[in-house]
């Protein structure tokens, strides 16, 4: 058997969705239809669905393992795109938080409200 998974968000607005995920974390858009917007993810299929209305997940909905969490986040911010700040994790000024074993993890919003998020594991690129 042979399988390779798909991944899915949502969005109410397909161009504000389109410049994010296209412009802004420079996913390749490979389909644009009625019903998706269908980046290439690594290899990998990204489908955002265009809805009528979002319910964004109240935790991550999606995230990717980066080898420079910090260029990561500078490139969001000159984005105007800030991290997320979680009153119940030590997370630095621009929103790292180092895990129990030392991985660092950012999250920030797209434009629809999911959570999404970068992991910087140690010791691996």
């Amino acid at each position: 058997m042979s399988r390779r998974p798909i991944c899915f968000l949502a969005t109410d607005n397909a161009e504000q969705a389109k410049t994010f995920y296209a412009d802004v974390l420079g996913l390749p858009l490979v389909e644009v239809s009625p019903y998706a917007l269908v980046f290439d993810d690594a290899g990998m299929m990204l489908r955002v669905q265009i809805v009528e209305t979002v319910v964004a997940p109240p935790y991550t909905a999606y995230g990717w393992h980066v080898d420079d969490i910090v260029a990561e986040i500078a490139h969001l911010a000159a984005q105007g795109i800030p991290c997320l700040q979680f009153a119940h994790l030590p997370q630095n000024s621009t929103g790292i938080w180092t895990s129990p074993d030392d991985a660092q993890i950012a999250w920030f919003k797209d434009p629809c409200g999911h959570t999404l998020s970068f992991t910087q594991f140690p010791g691996v690129t």
